[in-house]
């Protein structure tokens, strides 16, 4: 038998939408990271909205509450991703500092080697930083890929908030 899906865009649908989209980027990340594609410290703050948008959405998809705080509560989730994204994308290319906890070139780190400070059994560290261009596809970095999705995410959150609350 198929499954039979909703012909009408109802509060369920959309919340299914955003909060699988937001399950599909955490996805991906952690796909590409078990790749070997090393996030930095901001690429990894950018993993917690995304994480918050997909329990808000499950739970509201297991207690069938589709109300508009979820709704808003959703969106909020997925701008705050894409804020980050938007602002780790200006560190990335300059056009602002980022935060000294991974920026920079080490300059403060004098003639001190990285592997002194680790325990003797980590032989390699690969540590990015978050100012550092990297285009993925299309001359567009990951960051920017979050901030464009995260923001087309919470268009969607908010496309629910149109829909009658007691259609899903």
């Amino acid at each position: 038998p198929a499954i039979a899906l909703p012909m009408t865009m109802t509060r369920s649908l959309i919340v299914l939408l955003a909060a699988g989209g937001s399950a599909a980027l955490l996805a991906a990340a952690f796909t590409s990271q078990a790749f070997g594609w090393a996030p930095c410290e901001m690429c990894l703050w950018q993993r917690w909205p995304h994480g918050a948008a997909a329990v808000i959405g499950a739970a509201a998809l297991v207690t069938g509450i589709t109300g508009a705080l979820v709704l808003v509560l959703g969106a909020l989730a997925a701008l705050t991703t894409a804020g980050i994204g938007l602002y780790h994308s200006g560190v990335e290319r300059d056009w602002w500092d980022g935060p000294a906890s991974c920026t920079g070139g080490g300059e403060g780190l004098g003639g001190i080697e990285g592997g002194s400070l680790l325990p003797t059994a980590v032989t390699e560290v690969n540590v990015v930083m978050c100012d550092a261009f990297e285009p993925f596809f299309l001359g567009l970095t990951m960051a920017n890929y979050n901030a464009l999705a995260s923001l087309g995410l919470a268009v969607i959150w908010l496309f629910g908030l149109t829909r009658p609350a007691a259609q899903g």
